[in-house]
């Protein structure tokens, strides 16, 4: 699947510019950021929750770096990891989850089962991919990176969820509330997303994605419907799965941005007026972004997701949660 080797390139040539320290999102509700870094995948933002029993972790990360600083969070806060709650099943939201098994054994992990589909099907091609990679590729830091990845897809079922998020509800999680979606078809096959009323906080997952959504496993109608939904929730601070956290007036700037990037892609407008109009719809939330990597990562997605041949489009949208 050549679009996985593609992003794993234009990943590994950007940087994250936004602080990547610790932050303080809410009162009991701190934001680990993910970063980019060049010469490797990247991780996803984590967050992590105080609750009268411990730490609820949303999303874990990735690489070993990104999860030790949640697993040194929760050392400092003198508090247990009691869950985990993933947003979906992409490496870089999941990964720590078997670092956080291994220190905290009694923790339970929260997810929708779409990776069930994904390891017969997308995670396995990837893993194809990565292997022919391998026997390829001379430079040893690559090479070693490539099988971190394809250890990462083996180890199987420790990377599954021990509490299936089946349908979306209000569910009590290391004794706190939360109201907890399962988003069907949007980025994934199954994507989750939680929202604390007690902080206002909105954890989105991959729902909302700077510096350009990332339409690898995405139907798009379905992720607009989704952005739609997500404006519903009466939040103050709305933490992407990628990116700093937004208030809502810019969540309103994404979603627009994101309506007319799609029905640009839907027109017969030249990709790069496709690219100059996210630019310019995207601006107020891509001040620190490098815009030459914004461009090719946009051009991208417009030619192999957005105007993907129908039969791609359409597999991902009717996409079934335990099949892909």
């Amino acid at each position: 699947m050549k679009t996985l080797l593609f992003a794993c390139a234009a990943v590994l040539a950007a940087t994250q510019s936004w602080a990547a320290e610790t932050t303080t999102v809410a009162p009991g509700v701190d934001l680990i950021p993910g970063t980019f870094v060049p010469g490797r995948q990247p991780d996803g933002n984590s967050l992590v929750f105080r609750t009268a029993d411990g730490l609820v972790v949303f999303d874990s990360g990735r690489h070993a770096e990104h999860t030790q600083r949640i697993l040194d969070f929760a050392k400092g806060a003198k508090l247990p990891i009691k869950a985990v709650v993933n947003s979906h099943w992409h490496l870089d939201h999941i990964g720590g989850n078997l670092r956080i098994r291994a220190a905290y054994p009694d923790v339970r992990v929260y997810a929708s089962i779409a990776i069930d589909g994904a390891m017969g099907g997308f995670l396995a091609d990837y893993r194809k991919q990565l292997v022919d990679a391998i026997a390829q590729t001379k430079d040893e830091k690559t090479v070693q990176s490539y099988r971190d990845e394809v250890a990462l897809i083996d180890a199987g079922r420790a990377l599954y969820p021990d509490e299936v998020i089946a349908k979306s509800g209000t569910r009590r999680i290391a004794g706190h509330r939360f109201d907890v979606r399962l988003q069907a078809r949007a980025v994934t096959a199954g994507d989750v997303w939680i929202y604390d009323p007690t902080t206002r906080t909105l954890a989105a997952g991959d729902l909302v994605t700077l510096p350009v959504p990332l339409f690898d496993t995405a139907c798009p109608a379905r992720w607009q419907s989704a952005l739609a939904e997500l404006e519903r929730v009466p939040f103050d601070t709305l933490v992407p799965g990628h990116g700093a956290p937004m208030q809502r007036a810019q969540f309103a700037t994404y979603r627009r941005a994101y309506a007319n990037l799609l029905d640009c892609a839907a027109s017969s407008k030249d990709k790069n007026a496709c690219i100059d109009g996210w630019l310019t719809d995207a601006k107020p939330l891509l001040a620190d972004a490098d815009s030459s990597f914004v461009r090719t990562l946009a051009g991208y997605y417009i030619d192999n997701s957005l105007r993907a041949p129908k039969a791609k489009i359409d597999r991902l949208c009717d996409a079934d949660m335990k099949q892909h």
